[in-house]
């Protein structure tokens, strides 16, 4: 009974996870510019990628597969906002500029901090 309820709750999160990873590639396709993509590739693929591992984890009765599945989540939730944000950065400084419909561009000021290297 409870295998059975494990396998329906993990088949749950395989979808939640399609569904979100579904979300990622739309937002990569019809958003503007290049931050928002990669906003929209974040946030969204680490969750839909973290929901598979949970499922995964679930279903698996291995101790070494439970293990990995949740080293992969943290390894998601950590590296994923990083490397956005480091590729954000270097995209502004490489002279790629939001589109014009971004209301707060907080690194056009220059006498910001945040302009900083």
């Amino acid at each position: 009974m409870i295998v059975e309820t494990l396998h329906y709750l993990a088949g749950a999160l395989v979808i939640i996870g399609a569904l979100f990873s579904l979300l990622a590639v739309i937002g990569i396709l019809r958003l503007p510019d290049l931050y928002t993509r990669m906003h929209a590739a974040s946030k969204a693929g680490t969750v839909g990628s973290g929901a598979v591992l949970v499922a995964i984890a679930l279903v698996s009765f291995d101790g070494a597969v439970i293990l990995r599945a949740l080293v992969g989540i943290v390894f998601f939730m950590l590296t994923a906002p990083i490397s956005a944000h480091l590729l954000a950065r270097a995209a502004y400084i490489a002279g790629y500029r939001p589109c014009d419909e971004t209301v707060l561009n907080e690194l056009e000021n220059p006498g910001s901090t945040t302009n900083k290297l």
